[in-house]
């Protein structure tokens, strides 16, 4: 299955679904990631909130993934974001946790502290609780960092907290293969 984007800027329509990524979906997703890194030499690290590390997990799943992938984050609170991630507080502040800013923000900060090529965070509301009307249960925000800049995509799943969470480590791991296959072009 392959996880539609919900397009390139974060002025685009969100991606609504109810379907999650069965396990071998996302497997395929992960080894589809290892062969790209591999094949472009490139390493990967991962700032994870809602997802509480589901993307670090999936990568190394992979036999090999420690050829490239360098180690995650879990910034569930808002401390860890500013303390690990180098997410400043006035971006916090300005947008909540749950925002493009901050995942941008994620991404960056841990590329930077890691030293790698790519970064991915996922920021959102897993539900079943937490939502309000601006952020509603299964809201995400997905974002990639590297040399060439950041990308962040939103999306909204209607699924439960399990599926929300599948659903939003298949689209970060689609957005690092977007990101990787750009990079080849």
């Amino acid at each position: 299955m392959a996880v539609p984007a919900a397009g390139r800027t974060r002025d685009d329509p969100t991606t609504l679904t109810d379907v999650s990524p069965t396990d071998e979906e996302l497997l395929d997703l992960a080894e589809r990631v290892g062969a790209s890194c591999r094949a472009e030499r490139r390493t990967l690290a991962t700032a994870e909130s809602c997802t509480g590390g589901l993307v670090a997990h999936l990568i190394t799943e992979v036999p090999g993934s420690s050829e490239y992938f360098l180690g995650g984050l879990v910034t569930y609170s808002n401390e860890v974001k500013t303390a690990l991630a180098d997410v400043q507080p006035s971006v916090l502040d300005a947008h909540g946790a749950v925002s493009a800013q901050v995942a941008v923000a994620m991404a960056e900060g841990v590329r930077r502290r890691l030293g790698v090529d790519v970064a991915v965070a996922v920021t959102g509301v897993a539900g079943p609780d937490g939502g309000t009307d601006a952020k509603p249960v299964g809201l995400t925000y997905v974002a990639v960092a590297d040399a060439a800049g950041d990308d962040v995509r939103r999306h909204v799943w209607a699924e439960d907290r399990s599926g929300n969470k599948r659903s939003s480590a298949a689209a970060a791991l689609s957005l690092v293969l977007e990101r990787l296959a750009a990079a080849e072009s």
